[in-house]
């Protein structure tokens, strides 16, 4: 979609300023957009023009942007629907990629440019599915074709064979049809913790792709400690999620650059517990919640939020903790250059049964001194 005055976008804000700004940008960058200073309206003007994408507030009169959404999901469930929010509220955020939206901005918008990428990916996705659609169409009517072809060569057999034949079909049928449920469920999961991690990411720029690289390096380990692969998935997924707890810190904490007072530091300290109450509601294959809470807590008990010890503490969240503090000290952060990995490889093992689990930490120093683990690898290139 490169003629962009072709592609038609709705922007449902109550707040003008904000609206008229959105407007304004999108206008200028060739997009031909509409409007609605509410919820109602917005969804009127959704029936009457059909807009190929929609930029939707939370928080509106007359009708709210939740009860919109649902709406256009029931009448369009493939128009890409982007919430622009200031709700700061992280449940009215999952309820909305629950409800399908396809991606969440804060406001107030700093930078346009955050508005434009998430508005070019989701038209870019909607194209993809359509072109999807378009080729299964395709391919099955040519299977329905060659169905045919082969069925009117065949008939002759097909009285001997039908019973025979009719058995086979229902048993592949329902064989598949459980594959491509299985393998359904699986994609969706994995598209939950994926937007889940972004949203979190998006809050702390300075650290963007952290939980990536930790969960990169979460499951090498887990390889590494011949964990089974339903337990390596486990722990890919939680540290994927680690740091979900942040989007409850004030983002003035987050990207400061000096070093932290007291207050700060417990502010901070919160967000494994704050990530264990967005995650419980949750039902993953893994104590995904618990391994949240625990990821900050150490061996000898000086950890937090509850000061577990020894095997108190899952053994998911020791994997995590250690990759969590080499990733942090090999990188950059506001308040610090990156320390370096023999820096960051001494921290674990001078910490090793004190801090960290001796076995998590042996499999991760030997991970870089011996396989040679960089973070620009994929963890499937490291063997067991």
């Amino acid at each position: 979609m490169n003629d962009r005055s072709r592609i038609a976008i709705l922007a449902i804000e109550d707040e003008d300023i904000l609206r008229n700004n959105i407007v304004s940008y999108l206008e200028d960058s060739g997009y031909a957009v509409s409007e609605a200073a509410n919820g109602r309206t917005g969804l009127e003007m959704f029936r009457r023009h059909r807009p190929d994408l929609v930029l939707l507030d939370l928080r509106m009169p007359e009708m709210g942007g939740l009860e919109v959404l649902g709406e256009i999901r029931k009448e369009s469930p493939d128009t890409p629907v982007i919430i622009v929010s200031g709700t700061g509220n992280i449940i009215d955020a999952i309820e909305a990629i629950h409800l399908g939206a396809w991606d969440y901005i804060n406001k107030p918008i700093v930078e346009m440019e955050v508005l434009d990428y998430a508005i070019g990916r989701s038209l870019e996705r909607s194209r993809l599915i359509k072109e999807n659609e378009r080729y299964r169409a395709h391919l099955e009517d040519e299977i329905a074709k060659r169905t045919a072809a082969l069925e009117k060569t065949t008939a002759e057999l097909q009285e001997i064979n039908a019973r025979l034949s009719n058995e086979i079909k229902e048993r592949i049928f329902a064989e598949d049809k459980l594959v491509k449920s299985l393998d359904s469920l699986e994609r969706s999961l994995a598209g939950i913790i994926d937007t889940l991690s972004s949203i979190a990411e998006m809050r702390d720029p300075f650290t963007g792709g952290h939980q990536r690289r930790v969960a990169s390096l979460s499951r090498a380990i887990a390889l590494g400690l011949d964990l089974s692969d339903e337990e390596v998935k486990g722990v890919h997924a939680a540290a994927m999620l680690h740091d979900i707890g942040k989007l409850s810190i004030p983002a003035e904490i987050l990207v400061k650059t000096g070093q932290l007072n007291p207050i700060e530091y417990k502010y901070i300290k919160l967000h494994c517990q704050a990530g264990y109450d967005i995650l419980k509601r949750i039902e993953f294959p893994w104590p995904v919640a618990q391994i949240v809470l625990q990821h900050h807590e150490n061996l000898d008990g000086s950890g937090y939020p509850d000061g577990l010890t020894g095997d108190g503490i899952l053994l998911y969240a020791k994997i995590i903790r250690v990759a969590d503090v080499i990733e942090s000290m090999v990188s950059h952060r506001p308040y610090r250059k990156a320390l370096g990995t023999d820096t960051a490889l001494d921290e674990i093992m001078k910490n090793s049964r004190v801090l960290y689990d001796e076995r998590v930490a042996k499999a991760c120093v030997d991970l870089f001194l011996e396989k040679h683990f960089t973070f620009n690898v994929e963890v499937s290139d490291i063997k067991r």
